[in-house]
């Protein structure tokens, strides 16, 4: 598939030489009582590795107790498939960072013809998905079905998010893709804004930190994404509205991020591809809840996560 108009700008986000890279752990994870108990963990035997493990767990159980929450975390150098992980394994609701792999398999399944397509949507359909703010603008003339996907990943427009899924047969046919991907984890039940509602007990709307991470590390390689579409998606990721006080607040200096949020009262997550300078991307994926539900998350919290976790990573 080809956009050369469209990609303009994003060549140094490019990710060719990434097709060598693979997880180091497949992104079908358990979800046994033994792995959601062992808070962290590393694929990486060295003592260097190990130590910066350890490092990494002390600093995110003070911020755990910092913010009064529960965090887990997975990211994974590309280059070598070495990870630092924290309650990786547990599950937690995935909110609006779903719509980063919606929009990947929106882009994987269209041509550019189809992209180019003009789509509507009624009133309705915006006041019921709530956050609406590029939709709300265009009830009336509609927009290119890429410029509704984009809306869904730069300023995570969720009445945008359900046209995307209505164009990859729903949820059900979101979650068949990540099947596709390897992963057996994720459940994708709903739609926007359903999917933020977590019952107790429930896997739905859920997934686990290894598991998306492992996900975004799939859409690196040719075979599950066209660089062509690569390029689009790292680039709508990489100048979002949601993402600045995020993980791209707690990055290195120099280091590009293309992550997409999810947030919702006292959930707050974010996913991203990170691109160290001359060097193989990192994914990570962050996701944390608050102990008490009834209390609004803080984006310092994965700042916080963010620069202690990828510091290791320097």
């Amino acid at each position: 598939m080809t956009r050369t108009s469209r990609i303009a700008g994003a060549a140094a986000l490019s990710l060719i030489a990434l097709t060598a890279c693979s997880p180091a752990e497949g992104a079908a994870t358990s979800d046994s009582a033994a792995d959601s108990a062992s808070a962290g963990s590393t694929s990486q035997a060295s003592p260097t590795a190990a130590i910066a493990q350890a490092e990494v767990d002390s600093a995110i159980a003070d911020i755990e107790k910092k913010y009064d929450a529960r965090v887990g975390v997975h990211a994974m150098d590309t280059s070598d498939g070495s990870t630092i992980e924290h309650r990786s394994k547990e599950r937690f609701g995935f909110a609006s960072t779903i719509k980063s792999f919606a929009v990947a398999e929106l882009l994987a399944r269209t041509t550019p013809a189809e992209l180019d397509e003009h789509v509507t949507w009624t009133k309705e359909d915006v006041e019921k998905a709530g956050y609406a703010p590029v939709t709300e603008k265009h009830l009336g003339d509609g927009l290119p079905l890429e410029k509704v996907a984009e809306a869904a990943i730069r300023v995570s427009d969720n009445a945008a998010a359900n046209i995307v899924f209505d164009h990859i047969d729903g949820p059900k046919g979101l979650d068949s893709a990540l099947e596709d991907l390897g992963d057996s984890t994720t459940e994708v039940i709903d739609r926007e804004p359903d999917l933020n509602t977590i019952d107790p007990g429930s896997a739905d709307n859920t997934t686990t930190p290894a598991a998306f991470s492992n996900d975004l590390a799939a859409l690196l390689e040719p075979e599950h994404l066209s660089d062509e579409d690569r390029t689009v998606l790292i680039d709508w990721m990489s100048d979002n509205e949601t993402g600045d006080p995020l993980i791209r607040a707690g990055a290195p200096a120099g280091w590009k991020v293309a992550d997409k949020s999810g947030h919702a009262d006292a959930l707050r997550n974010d996913v991203a591809v990170v691109f160290p300078p001359k060097r193989d991307p990192i994914v990570i994926a962050i996701m944390t809840e608050n102990n008490d539900p009834n209390t609004e998350s803080d984006a310092a919290l994965i700042e916080d996560i963010a620069h202690a976790v990828l510091g290791a990573f320097e």
